[in-house]
């Protein structure tokens, strides 16, 4: 029970991480004009993918280190 917690709090942590660090780039330029919802749709599945591999990689260490 504690397991899943940890992982769930190191997952959250990551994509508030993972948000707060592609709000550096400036994405804007490849992008086609009018196709915002389609822009967000990539930039959350980016966001997503981004702290999936980092919070994997996180867990990893901590649990086979």
């Amino acid at each position: 029970m504690a397991a899943f917690f940890v992982r769930c709090i190191v997952y959250i942590g990551c994509f508030l991480l993972s948000w707060y660090g592609l709000k550096a780039l400036n994405y804007e330029q490849f992008l086609r004009k009018d196709h915002v919802s389609q822009a967000q749709v990539l930039y959350f599945l980016l966001v997503m993918a981004l702290a999936y591999l980092c919070g994997s990689f996180l867990l990893a260490f901590m649990y086979h280190a």
